[in-house]
């Protein structure tokens, strides 16, 4: 994990105090502030190669402790600082976000904040048992992973204990409790399961449920990316429109980094992510905030910003958000546009820390 911060100075944070009133909050490319990813926890049941291989995240990792991450009455406060500012989704990631223990309780307490969609991105293996909780504590969708339907080439790819029934009836289970239309991510790599993408598209075609596929991402330090390893978009899409003729579709929302498709035949909706082949960071809308409260700029960033601290000085609300709005004025993060030059940071934090 890499432990670097920057710290907006508090003079800065109170010049941006008296801003707060401006209708849209922008970067310096004039990205508005629209989405934030919150990661409840470090910790995963999973040891995926492409985001936590377990060479790097063995028995001798030191996870983060109890007292250091974010106590939900504080991811709470946060989250009703940041709809002040415009967020209007929220999505709960990890780690694996199903692990953190009571998370239908930050869930009820984050449905109550007006206006804000509430999501969750997980890896499906102990949603079958939470499903139906969540639905109940005001959770409206979820996103599941699942890289393969063969059992033998997604324990390979997810390291896990568990096989794809279980992650197949934790969407089940979602589905039967009303957190849909569930959106299943398959993250593509070459030699590896490209050759699961027809078999999911089949399995998922008429099901309701809206299969993405992802360009494999050199995301954190960890996973010995290479480009050679990347199916790109258009090659996905040219293996399924043989089998199946595809049809475009507008993005659902300005910032939406799925691509979207539908079967011209009318057996649904696909999505491809094609964050390595057609960078989209011109219209990349989000913030991440990571389980022990350093706030993150760039799904590919190096360093953090230190919210908890702040948090913990008993800052008011005012202060929280002219702290906030100063990172996000400051942002220039524009990474896939710049992979392979000499501007791309090198060290980036590890997807595990701060979600996908």
């Amino acid at each position: 994990m890499i432990a670097t911060e920057t710290r907006i100075p508090l003079s800065a944070l109170r010049r941006n105090t008296a801003a707060l009133a401006d209708p849209v909050l922008t970067d310096r490319l004039g990205r508005p502030l629209r989405d934030l990813r919150i990661s409840v926890t470090d910790r995963c049941n999973f040891r995926c190669s492409y985001c936590m291989p377990r060479d790097k995240f063995g028995r001798e990792h030191a996870f983060l402790s109890h007292t250091e991450i974010l106590r939900y009455e504080e991811i709470t406060r946060l989250a009703k600082v940041f709809a002040g500012l415009g967020v209007e989704k929220i999505r709960l990631t990890g780690g694996e976000p199903l692990m953190r223990k009571h998370l239908d309780r930050l869930v009820s307490m984050l449905a109550e904040i007006p206006g804000l969609d509430l999501t969750l991105t997980t890896n499906g293996a102990l949603l079958a048992r939470h499903a139906a909780t969540l639905k109940a504590a005001g959770l409206r969708r979820v996103t599941v992973s699942l890289d393969a339907l063969d059992d033998a080439v997604f324990r390979r790819m997810s390291d896990a204990g568990c096989g794809v029934n279980e992650v197949l009836a934790g969407i089940d289970a979602a589905a039967a409790a009303g957190l849909g239309p569930i959106k299943i991510n398959m993250v593509v790599r070459r030699g590896v399961n490209d050759q699961e993408i027809l078999p999911l598209a089949r399995r998922f075609r008429h099901s309701g449920h809206i299969l993405r596929f992802i360009e494999y991402m050199d995301v954190g330090s960890s996973n010995g990316w290479r480009m050679d390893d990347v199916v790109p978009a258009r090659e996905i899409l040219a293996r399924i429109a043989a089998e199946h003729p595809l049809e475009a579709l507008d993005r659902d929302t300005p910032g939406e980094v799925a691509e979207r498709w539908r079967y011209a035949d009318g057996a649904g909706e696909i999505g491809v992510i094609a964050s390595v082949t057609q960078a989209f960071c011109k219209d990349c809308t989000r913030l991440r905030l990571s389980p022990e409260g350093k706030l993150f700029t760039c799904l590919f960033a190096s360093q953090g910003h230190d919210l908890r601290a702040l948090l913990r000085e008993e800052r008011d609300d005012a202060a929280l958000a002219g702290w906030i709005s100063s990172v996000w004025r400051e942002r220039g993060d524009r990474y896939s546009e710049l992979r392979g030059t000499a501007q791309a940071p090198t060290q980036k934090i590890e997807m595990s820390y701060i979600g996908g």
